[in-house]
């Protein structure tokens, strides 16, 4: 059994990667967020695929609570073979009003916890010849939009981390790449849909199709499903020789 840790994986896209982890019984999972349920979704996933899984809270925050999170899992399940970035926040406002507390949390969470969190894995994976590092990056990892300039360079930070991490990965059987969706139907985002409808006096459905999906070719959300079997191969052996790349599953943005 390899071992896999997920940051933000109480919700969202981190527990949509975590059950496509979960459903091939060959991984422990470590889970991470800050809801007070937490440890019950860590068991609820255990007993359902018949797996271990262990569940931290540690803050995205607190580099010191992110090392004794791989440490715990480390001595849980004696290695962590795979990583995957994926907490993070977002705020949306004009640079001139942006809050400094709101750019300096982004950029916390949503970047340097990766680099807290790769720094604590690597020495294990070194010495195993073998580790995974996945990086949920974003469309917005690739192209930019106004109003998101914390979240835009969050996200273009994870893409350049990705690439540095592949190099210095190459020698020891690591591979580190990223992953970059579009709009994700998550609670997150269906909370967005409210709040932009109401901004905007919209109806939902043309907040959908004018605003979130209007630079996708394809118009439709991106499945936590999808991301998790990409993850999957990602992980696997038959991917060693997939690194650095930033991979778009956003319904042809990047293609325009």
């Amino acid at each position: 059994m390899k071992t896999i840790l997920i940051t933000g994986s109480s919700s969202g896209i981190g527990l949509g990667i975590a059950r496509e982890f979960a459903k091939t019984k060959q991984y422990n999972l470590v889970l991470n967020g800050l809801e007070a349920n937490g440890p019950q979704i860590a068991a609820d996933l255990a007993k359902e695929f018949g797996i271990k899984t262990i569940f931290s809270p540690a803050n995205m925050l607190k580099p010191a609570e992110l090392r004794d999170m791989v440490k715990t899992a480390v001595d849980t399940f004696g290695s962590v073979d795979v990583l995957v970035n994926n907490a993070g926040i977002q705020h949306v406002s004009p640079i001139e009003d942006f809050p400094d507390e709101k750019w300096d949390a982004i950029i916390g969470i949503n970047l340097t916890s990766a680099f807290h969190l790769s720094k604590a894995v690597w020495p294990g994976m070194k010495a195993k010849k073998f580790g995974r590092i996945i990086n949920i990056a974003s469309a917005h990892g690739l192209v930019a939009s106004e109003f998101k300039s914390a979240y835009v360079a969050s996200k273009h930070g994870i893409v350049g981390f990705t690439k540095t991490l592949a190099l210095e990965g190459a020698p020891y059987g690591i591979t580190c790449n990223a992953i970059c969706p579009g709009y994700v139907k998550t609670p997150l985002v269906e909370k967005q849909i409210a709040d932009q409808a109401k901004a905007h006096q919209l109806s939902e459905s043309e907040v959908i199709s004018k605003v979130m999906l209007y630079k996708q070719a394809v118009k439709e959300f991106v499945s936590v499903e999808s991301l998790g079997q990409l993850a999957l191969f990602l992980a696997s052996e038959q991917a060693n020789t997939l690194t650095g790349a930033s991979i778009p599953v956003d319904g042809g943005w990047n293609a325009q």
